[in-house]
């Protein structure tokens, strides 16, 4: 068994992009500008976004935070996107979910450029990942991809199940396994909660990769030897054992499962920190593709 470690590789990406950066200044061009939008404050997005702050700063991009009162009304939110949506000075930005229960989350994300939509959530973007254009591919699939491609795990005629069919992981992987080349050409089977005897689809799985919210949920019996586990689960269990009171714990029952793996993601370590370095790696190319030239314009 091999450990896909999601940290090490995201440190890898972050370095690659650091050295794009150090060049885009050497050569007098404006270096990427990621702003981060945060409603309220949910402690576990605050940390979430902080640490999206740090990884910009750590690899030269500019980073703008912005932070609104958990009280301010939809229609305030979306002046808010269209300002940013007009901020010529910024190349992509992130509205972080979840947002208070008064305000509609898709309306939001609906109103966010495509153009600067380096979460790759708006339709415009989804669609333009179905049929293989370059887009914004969503942070977490693109992080997936990355492992199995870095570890140069064989994808082609391999048959992947998918358990989860959010918009987020669930759908875009079963697209993204699906398609001609590399990581892809799998056969793809996706399962969700009304699939029954899903066990009858993982134990032929040669690629699994759940991302159900249930802790310890895939266990050992369920999967055959050889298979590639990726669990991008994580729910916080108390632990009055644990000096934090509490443990991350993802989808697959890891002690039992990762003695029949070939591969598998830890958690925490594995996919959470390259959905952190592809949102980097989304906001690089949005400049690159608004082809804004040097500082002194």
């Amino acid at each position: 068994m091999q450990l896909l470690d999601g940290k090490k590789t995201a440190e890898d990406i972050k370095n690659e992009i650091a050295v794009e950066v150090q060049k885009m200044k050497a050569d007098g061009a404006k270096v990427p500008h990621l702003a981060a939008v945060i409603v309220g404050n949910n402690g576990a997005s605050l940390t979430y976004v902080g640490s999206k702050v740090r990884s910009c700063q750590q690899i030269g991009f500019e980073s703008t935070l912005v932070s609104l009162p958990e009280d301010i009304t939809e229609s305030q939110l979306l002046e808010k996107i269209k300002e940013l949506n007009e901020d010529d000075n910024l190349d992509g930005f992130i509205v972080q979910l979840p947002l208070p229960k008064h305000i509609d989350e898709q309306k939001i994300l609906m109103a966010i450029d495509p153009d600067k939509d380096v979460d790759g959530f708006h339709p415009t973007n989804f669609g333009k990942m179905a049929l293989d254009m370059e887009t914004f591919i969503p942070a977490t699939p693109f992080g997936i991809l990355q492992l199995l491609e870095r570890y140069k795990i064989e994808t082609q005629g391999k048959h992947t199940v998918i358990i989860g069919r959010s918009h987020i992981v669930g759908r875009p992987m079963s697209i993204l396994m699906g398609r001609k080349g590399y990581p892809g050409n799998s056969t793809v089977t996706l399962t969700h909660s009304h699939t029954k005897n899903i066990e009858e689809y993982t134990k032929t799985a040669d690629i699994i990769i759940t991302a159900l919210g249930v802790p310890n949920y895939l266990k050992a019996d369920m999967v055959k030897e050889g298979v590639v586990v990726i669990d991008v689960g994580i729910t916080r269990l108390t632990d009055t054992t644990n000096e934090k009171g509490y443990v991350i714990t993802g989808d697959v029952d890891f002690e039992s499962v990762s003695k029949k793996a070939s591969y598998i993601t830890p958690v925490p370590g594995g996919v959470g920190p390259m959905t952190i370095a592809m949102l980097l790696k989304n906001t690089l190319l949005a400049r690159k593709l608004r082809k804004v030239t040097p500082l002194n314009r």
